[in-house]
């Protein structure tokens, strides 16, 4: 091996360090949010209007800090595939808020859990990607223990939050999916998009602000932990 195949192969598994670095530090924000959602006694809608708000402002900074020079605001133009990721990560979001506040945070973390395989899935539909024995196999005992919670639901008041967070991980297997079908989507700033569209909407049809200063201290902090998640 020469010196320039040596350079570049350190500089590959160093890339790849940094960014198992950087998912495991996104999962640790990501985990949060069950946590902010539960001690939050506001709507879903009102928790998203906020979070929406504070999430989009710091997303926006850091990507227009990132941007900046010449040909920053072409870099922030959207097409229609940034539309869609936008919409499609905005619905995913609502969707979970609203299972954290309607089931136990370990459903939602359970069926969350299955996301890997419903893209699994999606990717064959889409992009025709074939998935290994061994994924088929562990898709179909999650799905199976998916189905059981679901079953168990019936007839409680967690049904309707285990269905959110079905929604929720389709919505999400497909974003994973879209992402990589539009390599060209400035996927970042969609996620500034789908926050503030979710500010927009949640503005509308809840109250924001008439809540009390510890529920505004708690979305503030969402907000951020959501944006630290995203930028990860």
């Amino acid at each position: 091996m020469d010196a320039r195949t040596a350079n570049a192969s350190a500089r590959v598994g160093a890339g790849h360090a940094t960014g198992v670095v950087l998912v495991a530090a996104s999962a640790a924000f990501f985990a949060l949010a069950g946590i902010f959602t539960r001690s939050i006694a506001a709507g879903p809608w009102t928790i998203a209007c906020w979070r929406g708000l504070v999430g989009a402002a710091i997303i926006a900074a850091y990507v227009l800090w990132r941007a900046r020079g010449p040909g920053m605001w072409a870099a922030l133009r959207l097409g229609r595939r940034a539309w869609a990721l936008a919409i499609v990560s905005a619905a995913s979001s609502i969707a979970f808020i609203t299972a954290f506040k309607l089931t136990y945070v370990a459903n939602v973390t359970i069926i969350y859990a299955t996301v890997p395989f419903m893209a699994a899935g999606l990717e064959r539909l889409v992009l025709g990607e074939n998935a290994s024995r061994s994924t088929i196999v562990a898709a179909a005992v999650s799905l199976a223990g998916v189905a059981i919670m679901m079953v168990g639901g019936i007839g409680t008041g967690s049904l309707a939050g285990n269905l959110m967070a079905v929604l929720m991980t389709f919505g999400c297997a497909l974003y994973m999916v879209m992402i990589r079908k539009f390599i060209d989507a400035p996927v970042v700033w969609t996620g500034a998009v789908a926050a503030f569209l979710l500010f927009l909407v949640g503005l509308i049809v809840s109250d924001p602000v008439h809540v009390t200063g510890r529920d505004a201290a708690l979305m503030c902090a969402f907000g951020a932990s959501f944006a630290a998640a995203v930028i990860l």
